[in-house]
């Protein structure tokens, strides 16, 4: 069979290829909905590629700047690390006392961290500024693309390009079926793929993959969902921590927690009504192994009450198990140990009995912390004054002279308290906030010993410590522990979580889901036979369109059959390189070469 060359010369040729290529990038370009950039064709800088740049013209500039893609990506890269100081240096709306040992550990860096708002980057003004922008950006690009992906729903796939050959994905054949029967089996069977069709002259156009488009705008709105949620958590939230020892309860009012922060938008009214008793704590370690003292069991037993007159319930908080009362989370954080003691004076009245809880220092639960007597305790002349004793904890003694006092296991199994006595002002009145965990001696005297040194003591359960001259004694009876809670309410968690499975799914099918379209032309040949012409083309390259394409041109063969080769007919310069024979896709002649 001859060969023709398929590259025209001529002015007249080159302008028709240079028509052609323009119709067939238009085709490609309506596949997006990203917004189309405009150019000025008027002005005294026409022609030469620069806009004229007015005040409006800036402001239509920025605008589009703000509101691509491009900025909207980079705006969220910002947002993400400007998190990570926020993750990793302590913030203040989190815990002050972390902050404020910060600072007096790092007194070269705070000034600078001060300056730049790393103590509170989740209110900071650059931290808003990138949230408020990244924001506009989202909406800004969201909206236009919305109303012309609309606008390609409700429209058709456009009409096939003259000249089918120049697309990547190319077939062709010949059928002895009528051009009208092929191009309503090629309906057929497109609709049946799912493919929108209609037909247009004498071809079928047909589209596929408009989840792709819904997906990225789904995964965009996702977005703004999450960044509303994380706002409306930010400004509607409360959060506040409690101590509660074995016994003793908690009830969700203000003056009941030990500290709250909430959101500017807060109302402290509108808590919600319950309240709870620590009935029991139960934690227990792995005994022995690698793997010694970490806990197995923790958990808080407790009961609890829903409303101001509701039915007592039942309920174990665990760690990552919070109890959920009215839409507020109770969550446990930590545990320790609350030693029993009692303080008599020198006649042996009993002053103060109650359980003390202390500061774990270390993962075996070593603790601090200090007993304060503050009324009722008389000295040996009957003078009102105040008791202060500083406290060492270890829940598992190694024993005398088998090291420092550390405690060698987190459970109970040989408790020792070690005690130093002090007299004097406490300094409570002054009305100036202490720390419960720790004693200042500043206006105290010590108690002093037979050898004329600070009174101490180590005691085991059940034993006591005397204060000299008739001064009364302490006594340790006997050990409880406490749990520590955060109460929490965030409203925007489950807008949070369902923005983010709706980004997933979004990206999802963004990332997997192939827009192309697919045109079948069927035209009666010079001979009578009909010439069958499939072409695809997809948004982007992908491997699986010619493939897709043949599958397409398999199924409409079964209708339109190949026409059988007739050996004496004259040679047609539109009977492809093998005849009849279907051309795959992926064999289709390049625009230009020798076919």
């Amino acid at each position: 069979m001859g060969k023709t060359n398929t590259t025209d010369t001529g002015a007249g040729a080159t302008a028709a290829e240079r028509e052609q290529e323009r119709v067939d990038s238009a085709a490609g370009e309506r596949l997006s909905t990203a917004p189309r950039e405009e150019r000025p064709e008027t002005g005294p800088q026409a022609g030469t590629g620069v806009p004229a740049m007015g005040v409006v013209g800036w402001i239509r500039w920025f605008w589009r700047q703000l509101t691509s893609m491009r900025v909207a990506l980079i705006l969220l890269f910002l947002l993400s690390l400007g998190a990570i100081p926020g993750s990793l240096i302590p913030q203040t709306s989190v815990d002050d006392l972390k902050v404020q040992n910060f600072k007096d550990q790092h007194t070269t860096l705070s000034p600078i961290y001060e300056k730049f708002q790393l103590f509170d980057v989740y209110s900071s003004v650059w931290f808003s500024a990138i949230y408020i922008l990244l924001f506009v950006s989202l909406i800004g690009c969201i909206v236009p693309r919305t109303g012309q992906f609309v606008g390609q729903l409700r429209s058709r796939p456009p009409g096939a390009p003259k000249r089918l050959t120049r697309l990547p994905a190319y077939t062709t054949w010949r059928t002895e079926a009528g051009p009208e029967e092929v191009r309503e089996a090629a309906l057929g069977v497109l609709g049946k793929r799912r493919f929108r069709t209609h037909t247009v002259g004498d071809a079928v156009a047909a589209e596929k993959g408009y989840l792709r488009e819904a997906g990225n705008l789904v995964f965009h709105v996702a977005l703004i969902v999450m960044l509303v949620a994380f706002a409306a958590g930010q400004l509607f939230k409360s959060e506040g921590g409690k101590l509660v020892v074995e016994g003793d309860g908690f009830a969700n009012t203000l003056t009941q927690y030990d500290d709250f922060k909430s959101g500017s938008l807060y109302d402290t009214d509108s808590l919600a009504p319950f309240s709870f008793v620590l009935d029991d704590f139960v934690g227990t370690y792995e005994e022995s192994g690698p793997q010694r003292g970490t806990p197995r069991t923790f958990e808080a037993r407790v009961k609890y009450t829903e409303g101001v007159e509701g039915p007592e319930r039942k309920g174990v908080i665990r760690v990552n198990e919070p109890l959920v009362v009215d839409g507020t989370k109770v969550y446990l954080i930590s545990h320790g140990y609350a030693p029993v003691v009692t303080v008599r004076d020198g006649k042996g009245k009993v002053v103060s009995r109650n359980s003390v809880p202390l500061l774990p220092i270390d993962n075996n639960i070593t603790s601090t912390g200090a007993i304060k007597v503050m009324d009722g305790y008389r000295d040996k002349n009957g003078v009102k004054t105040q008791l202060g004793f500083k406290a060492f904890f270890v829940p598992t003694f190694a024993g005398e002279g088998k090291g420092q006092m550390f405690s060698q296991f987190p459970g109970a199994e040989y408790p020792v308290l070690a005690l130093s006595a002090y007299s004097g002002s406490l300094g409570v009145d002054s009305g100036l906030p202490q720390n419960v965990y720790q004693l200042d001696t500043s206006k105290m005297k010590e108690f002093k010993n037979e050898d004329d040194e600070l009174l101490k003591k180590m005691l085991r359960p059940g034993e006591k410590l005397d204060l000299p001259d008739g001064g009364g004694s302490i006594t340790f009876d006997g050990i409880e522990e406490w749990a520590s809670f955060q109460i929490s309410q965030q409203p925007g968690n489950g807008l949070a979580l369902g923005g983010a499975v709706a980004a997933i799914a979004g990206l999802a099918a963004s990332l997997f889901i192939q827009r192309r379209r697919v045109w079948v032309r069927a035209v009666r040949g010079a001979d009578g036979v009909t010439v069958v012409e499939m072409a695809g083309l997809g948004r982007s390259e992908s491997a699986k369109l010619p493939e897709e394409l043949g599958d397409l041109a398999a199924a409409l063969i079964t209708t339109a059959p190949v026409a059988p080769e007739k050996p004496d007919a004259p040679e047609n310069p539109d009977t492809n390189e093998a005849g009849s024979r279907p051309v795959h896709p992926a064999e289709a002649p390049a625009e230009g070469a020798e076919k």
